[in-house]
């Protein structure tokens, strides 16, 4: 994947928030010693619920391992709240989280007598419900071969959330499947859930509290000058028009190329699409993402 674009949290203040939330509960209870004491049980939610626990198991991981490994994939998948903006992606993180946490009671009723009756503590489904629009939204850029396999870019992410995946084993294992279920009903928009947003008040508590400051203007005010040079390029460009001269396209601004490769995007891709729509980096995104799919 390109390596390019924004650096750190800039544009993703929701995945800062789960980020720190969860690092500091792992780090908190395992100086407690409790950490190990997090896996939800079938038992755990009938005879003594409690609603403390319940939170931190979805957010504290119960290793040092599991910890390093769900931080990084959660810091690498903040390129989706980049590009389908935090309003959004904080719609489905709670519709995920929501679903898979109702499976999951299920998946215990139903295996409360198995050996997979102890679930996992940590954003486990979360963390696998984002590998879905990782595997259909994100392009894969190289390819290489190693030994005789083939690999491309993507692969690094795969095998990271295959050993979160196994880190566990029957613990990790059912977590990890029902955010991908999860993930899937809303990538096929059930209920139109993808038509829903947060309230303007929590929104503006993320954004006031967790975005972080960059000597630059933000991603969604960036998006709009870049659309406002190019509407106004636009109209002069027909204003001044004249049969016997050729216009040659804008060159595409340099923070838009950037956001576009943050998103995982090529640069020289980038800057065809951006070019093709006239540095609209909506028209550029929608591009990217229909020659992907073809």
């Amino acid at each position: 994947m390109q390596g390019g674009g924004l650096s750190g949290f800039q544009n993703a203040p929701v995945t800062r928030a789960l980020i720190i939330a969860s690092g500091f509960l792992t780090v908190a209870l395992g100086a407690r010693g409790k950490s190990r004491q997090l896996g939800l049980s079938y038992q755990d939610l009938t005879k003594n619920p409690r609603v403390w626990r319940i939170i931190a198991s979805g957010l504290a991981f119960s290793s040092t391992p599991e910890l390093l490994f769900g931080l990084y994939l959660l810091y690498y998948f903040r390129l989706f709240e980049r590009q389908i903006g935090s309003n959004k992606f904080s719609v489905f993180i709670l519709f995920s989280g929501a679903v898979s946490s109702a499976l999951e009671v299920i998946a215990l009723m139903l295996l409360k007598d198995s050996k997979f009756s102890v679930l996992a503590s940590g954003p486990y489904s979360l963390i696998f419900a984002l590998f879905v629009p990782f595997y259909f939204d994100i392009p894969i850029t190289s390819r290489f071969r190693i030994f005789g396999i083939n690999f491309s870019d993507k692969s690094f992410i795969y095998l990271a959330g295959l050993q979160l995946l196994l880190s566990s084993w029957r613990r990790s294992l059912v977590p990890g499947i029902c955010g991908l279920i999860a993930a899937s009903l809303y990538r096929l928009n059930v209920f139109g859930i993808r038509r829903l947003k947060i309230p303007g008040a929590i929104a503006s508590f993320f954004s006031r509290y967790f975005t972080s400051s960059s000597p630059g203007p933000s991603g969604p005010l960036r998006r709009n000058i870049a659309g406002n040079i190019a509407s106004n390029m636009g109209r002069q460009t027909q204003r001044n028009y004249r049969p016997a001269t050729v216009v040659p396209p804008p060159e595409p601004p340099a923070a838009s190329v950037e956001t576009l490769v943050s998103m995982g995007f090529d640069e020289n891709a980038a800057r065809q699409a951006l070019t093709q729509a006239r540095n609209d980096i909506n028209v550029a995104t929608n591009i990217l993402l229909e020659a992907q799919s073809h």
